[in-house]
């Protein structure tokens, strides 16, 4: 089903801060789901959210527009995720649609003179994909390099298509209550970007030329993507990163007088460089308003793998980059890098900082946790169809049938493929076959 922008409903309002891992069960999604399509008049929320006053807000406002701060985190989703909020509830689904529509327009077609590019043109492209109703208008194409020389149908490793930056109608800006500004990434599907995925070392970012900050790292496939550059592409100018960069600046200039957010959306790989975008953006500090005010930055991040070290994380968060991690605790990929040296094994005791704790990889933000299906494949736990299908229909048995069509032509194409490089694939789907079986 296309995603469309939330009808009108009463506002509500979260409390207090937290940023404790969250674990959403079917029964409690099931709860979310009800609560989102009654039959009647519209109740209240009777558990962990409190309700608008007549004086809070005006009852005609739309509630995403009375509470999108709260929805964007910036009380780091307290009260919001367990139960899961109705509203948060859908707007996860609405981004995550965002980046499915990734998956749809992406070319894998080796014949087509788009090959590796996206199907359509940004003006048709979310209508030829079924998402005419979004309310975002497509302002720019990004594309991306993996800094990887390995032979192709097509020569050697060259830039393709990775996602899109959008912002809403002047319609769809009074539902929302801002002018979003975003940027949707799909995930992985090429060989070259399986290879980067799995390269795993810590490297210092450096993204900031007048402040390097040595102690945040973060892994070295991620950032090839994101920094490196094909002359050659004829779509496109630049590293994935200068397109971005200008992009979401010059949109920021442009409604500089306008309430606004940056929502950055993606699905494993993509949700690595949405995070690497959030941080940089704020890091350089374009994240201000015409009045110089902070604009908040938000990362939905959906089966997405560990991005840098701790601090990496540390500095997101002292940036003020809300993260929220959708992910299903039987997805091996988001237990990668460092299914050993992680968050979880740099302190001794609690008390006692290990000396190898600045090489050890640490998640960002907040967990929401699906806990759907367990199956030997992990490209199955890890579709985005199947998480964004359990939060729609929390019935395992219908997730099951649903979730297994998103990537089912990039698979077969993967499948046909007889490059050497494919090795690296198999070696992947068997850590993650070890990760799964360890349940680690």
């Amino acid at each position: 089903m296309a995603s469309r922008l939330p009808a009108p409903r009463p506002g509500l309002l979260s409390h207090d801060v937290s940023r404790s891992r969250r674990r959403v069960s079917a029964k409690s999604v099931a709860a979310s789901t009800v609560a989102t399509r009654p039959a009647g008049p519209v109740a209240p929320p009777s558990v962990g959210i409190k309700q608008y006053t007549a004086v809070a807000a005006a009852p005609s406002k739309p509630a995403l527009a009375s509470m999108w701060r709260e929805i964007q985190g910036a009380d780091y989703w307290e009260d919001l995720v367990e139960p899961l909020n109705p509203l948060l509830r859908d707007e996860i689904v609405r981004y995550g649609e965002l980046v499915i529509a990734c998956y749809k327009a992406f070319d894998l077609d080796p014949a087509s003179r788009r090959y590796l590019n996206c199907k359509y043109g940004k003006r048709s492209m979310l209508r030829e994909v079924g998402m005419a109703d979004s309310g975002y208008e497509i302002t720019k194409y990004v594309y991306a390099t993996p800094d990887i020389s390995i032979p192709t149908q097509r020569g050697t490793c060259c830039s393709r298509w990775i996602g899109y930056v959008a912002v809403p109608s002047d319609e769809a800006v009074r539902q929302l209550g801002r002018r979003d500004i975003l940027v949707s990434f799909r995930g992985t599907v090429t060989n070259t970007e399986w290879i980067a995925n799995f390269m795993s070392s810590l490297t210092q970012a450096r993204l900031d030329p007048h402040e390097p900050r040595l102690d945040v790292k973060v892994e070295s496939g991620f950032l090839s993507l994101y920094t490196s550059d094909d002359s050659s592409n004829k779509f496109s100018s630049g590293s994935c990163r200068e397109q971005l960069l200008s992009e979401v600046s010059r949109l920021i200039h442009k409604y500089k007088d306008e309430e606004l957010s940056i929502t950055l959306a993606g699905h494993s790989m993509g949700s690595s460089l949405a995070l690497l975008l959030g941080y940089d953006v704020a890091e350089l500090g374009l994240n201000r308003d015409g009045l110089g005010q902070e604009v908040p930055i938000t990362v939905y991040s959906f089966g997405g793998p560990r991005v840098g070290n701790s601090g990496f994380k540390n500095r997101c968060e002292e940036l003020g980059v809300k993260v929220l991690r959708v992910v299903n605790v039987n997805d091996p990929v988001t237990k990668l890098p460092g299914v050993f040296l992680n968050e979880n094994f740099k302190v001794l005791a609690e008390r006692y900082e290990l000396p190898w704790s600045s090489s050890c990889y640490a998640h960002v933000g907040v967990e929401l946790a699906l806990d759907f299906f367990k199956m030997e494949n992990p490209v199955c736990v890890h579709d985005l169809d199947a998480y964004i299908g359990l939060l729609k229909c929390p019935k395992v048995a219908q997730v099951k049938k649903n979730g297994a069509d998103l990537l089912s032509k990039a698979r077969r194409f993967l499948s046909e493929q007889n490059f050497d490089a494919w090795r690296w694939q198999d070696a992947a789907m068997q850590v993650g076959n070890l990760v799964q079986s360890l349940r680690i």
